[in-house]
């Protein structure tokens, strides 16, 4: 069984519609897929009704901007009953704070030569929930100025790049207990990516958020060396936390991210699906079923 927990579509930053990221995962004889946009849970109705039909298991979720010890840290939320009122205002917050940092972005980048404005990402975006830094990338791509996104955040819009603008993230340990109230369980994404200052999760501190609920951790991943998954494998055994294995897949607008890349094993997704139950129970919520489900 092949178990791909880590998506996007272009309801976020991918650049597959739901629907033709659900066949394209049929295709590659993905069995279970979960769709995780940036904040947002705008694809999910319009995957759902394909995975009934082709075939897959669907597992909806979201992947939520948070920040723990002065850092940001991408949480995924799986099967969370999407109209939880702390929930809905939570995102609502975050994709606010995605927006309202697109003007900062723009002027900056003027600033810098580039002569771009608000309507170059908006012809790049799709039907994204929030225009973000990889529309500002595509949209450069499309103005010619770069090749492709990574050598946009590379020389613009990366932390610490000449163009980067900080937005508003929601406090870790608040999230993972909202999820769980909302009746789902949560897994931090890429724990210790190249790309991140991963210091403030350490055992320590993962332990620390384990306390609040967190279910697991995503450990095979592309930005993930093999020493750096076989030490997370060891704190997610010490702690006994589900572990996860996903591609991270953006179409392609994400290089080296192939769907199905890295897979969860079967059981530890059995494990993840045993805690969601619980959680649905416990909550009391209307949590969304898993599509046919595996």
């Amino acid at each position: 069984m092949r178990i791909d927990l880590h998506t996007h579509s272009d309801r976020s930053d991918g650049t597959d519609s739901p629907a033709e990221l659900v066949r394209h995962a049929r295709d590659r004889r993905v069995d279970v897929l979960a769709l995780t946009d940036h904040d947002t849970t705008e694809g999910w109705a319009e995957a759902a009704d394909v995975a009934e039909r082709v075939g897959v298991t669907l597992v909806r979720g979201i992947e939520v901007s948070a920040r723990f010890g002065g850092k940001g840290v991408h949480l995924l939320a799986y099967l969370p009953d999407p109209d939880h009122p702390e929930l809905v205002a939570e995102l609502d917050r975050v994709l606010a704070g995605r927006n309202s940092r697109l003007p900062a972005i723009l002027e900056r980048l003027r600033g810098l030569g580039v002569d771009i404005e608000a309507a170059d990402v908006r012809r790049v975006s799709g039907e994204a929930a929030a225009l973000g830094r990889p529309h500002v990338a595509d949209a450069l791509v499309a103005l010619g100025v770069v090749a492709d996104r990574d050598e946009a955040f590379v020389r613009f819009l990366g932390p610490g790049g000449p163009a980067y603008v900080d937005r508003y993230a929601t406090d870790l340990p608040t999230m993972i207990r909202t999820v769980a109230d909302a009746g789902g369980v949560s897994v931090i994404a890429h724990p210790w990516a190249s790309r991140h200052d991963y210091r403030a999760l350490d055992e320590a501190g993962i332990a620390f958020l384990q306390e609040h609920g967190l279910s697991g951790l995503e450990i095979d991943h592309q930005d993930h060396s093999p020493d750096v998954r076989e030490e997370l494998r060891d704190i997610a055994r010490n702690l006994g936390l589900v572990e996860t294995g996903s591609s991270d897949y953006h179409g392609v607008g994400k290089t080296d991210h192939d769907l199905a890349c890295n897979t969860t094993d079967p059981e530890q997704y059995a494990r993840l699906m045993e805690l969601a139950d619980a959680a649905a129970a416990r909550s009391g919520a209307r949590t969304p079923e898993v599509v046919g489900r595996a």
